[in-house]
């Protein structure tokens, strides 16, 4: 089940943070916490790794809201959508440890935004995450510009080529077959 609650939570806390004077800018990283409970594990006592793209979600909507593009997003009534992502498992999250979720904005085009999402346990990455996202109009569905969204948030003239390892993504991903 999806967990509202912590959605929730991360909302309130990050809606507090900004209203604080916290916000971030769009090149931060932004850091939250959970710990590892009982509905978060799979069969062998550990964090499921659908769970962790379920949190990584979580550590999105912190980044939006804490940078402005939350409040917009209500305004123009767009939503987010993640369009492509491939995850690396590398250490294993037990039962009642305690995580972070590292979030990040590595790299923009004309239509997506490319985010970079690690989780940690004791500053050690136990997973990462690379993500093609989008913003959308919720009643078409179409995307918006990525322009159109970083004006919105007052980057007008905001640039960020994706790295070498992620235009690899992108340019393996465009031959990719998919049926």
């Amino acid at each position: 089940m999806y967990p509202f609650i912590r959605l929730g939570v991360s909302i309130t806390k990050s809606t507090l943070s900004t209203l604080r004077g916290e916000r971030l800018p769009i090149t931060a990283t932004s850091t939250i916490h959970y710990t590892c409970h009982i509905n978060d594990i799979d069969n062998f006592l550990e964090l499921n790794n659908g769970r962790v793209l379920t949190l990584f979600d979580l550590g999105r909507t912190d980044f939006a809201i804490r940078t402005g593009l939350g409040k917009q997003l209500i305004y123009h009534k767009w939503g987010l959508v993640v369009a492509g992502s491939s995850i690396q498992y590398r250490k294993r999250v037990r039962l009642f440890q305690k995580t972070s979720i590292h979030t990040r904005l590595i790299g923009v085009d004309e239509r997506w935004f490319y985010i970079e999402q690690v989780m940690t346990v004791n500053a050690k990455a136990t997973s990462q995450a690379l993500l093609r996202t989008a913003v959308t109009n919720i009643k078409t569905g179409k995307t918006i510009p990525t322009k159109q969204v970083l004006d919105a948030i007052g980057h007008a003239d905001f640039q960020l080529p994706p790295p070498k390892w992620v235009q690899a993504w992108i340019d393996a991903d465009k031959i990719r077959n998919f049926p």
